[in-house]
């Protein structure tokens, strides 16, 4: 997993509430169980026409936000079923960090695993980070995770708080294998021990 330190990036504002994991990924694209490919079915039902052409109407295909990875979304984003492919689909995308003011559990347990920061942040924050996302390519948000701050365009910061865990783990790039990996001196000489009690 891919360690997450700072990340300068424009945002791109959302400006929807409820946004469930079946507006992110589509149920018709879960037959896969490989992480890659999904982030052009990233938001389909919003993203493309019926036809299958570009919807111009929406923020991630206009020139401003297409590698944005910084997504400002509206309360209780992910909710709906419990698909990891939803983060997978950000990822894939170029999404590393979402901010909101709520996420559903599943999903917000799912970005960490999968190197996703989601950031939770009050209704007024939100306001003056959409603020600043509408601004397209003229603004740009720096979230610093050792900080746990957002730095505006103009200079002005917000806070955040995250598990002290949680925030080791991205950091880190540790997902759960990587988790176990850290402990891997332990394990062997746990192993070894055992062989030496069953010999003896």
């Amino acid at each position: 997993m891919q360690p997450f330190t700072t990340l300068t990036s424009t945002p791109a504002p959302l400006k929807v509430i409820n946004v469930d994991t079946d507006m992110i990924i589509p149920k018709q694209y879960l037959k896969t169980i490989k992480r890659t490919g999904l982030g052009t079915a990233l938001f389909s039902e919003m993203r493309y026409k019926e036809d299958g052409s570009e919807n111009p109407d929406f923020v991630l295909n206009q020139p401003a936000y297409r590698k944005s990875e910084i997504l400002v979304a509206g309360d209780n984003f992910g909710c709906g079923s419990s698909r990891e492919h939803a983060p997978w689909a950000l990822l894939d995308f170029g999404i590393r960090c979402v901010i909101s003011t709520s996420f559903a559990d599943i999903f917000y347990n799912n970005c960490f695993k999968n190197g996703i920061l989601p950031i939770v942040v009050s209704p007024e924050d939100l306001e003056k980070l959409f603020d600043d996302a509408d601004r397209g390519s003229n603004a740009t948000l720096t979230v610093d995770l050792e900080k746990q701050q957002i730095t505006g365009p103009d200079g002005g910061t917000v806070s955040f708080d995250i598990d002290p865990f949680r925030k080791h783990c991205l950091m880190n790039g540790l997902d759960d294998i990587g988790l176990t990996m850290e402990k891997a001196p332990k394990i062997e000489a746990f192993e070894e021990k055992l062989k030496q009690r069953a010999w003896a």
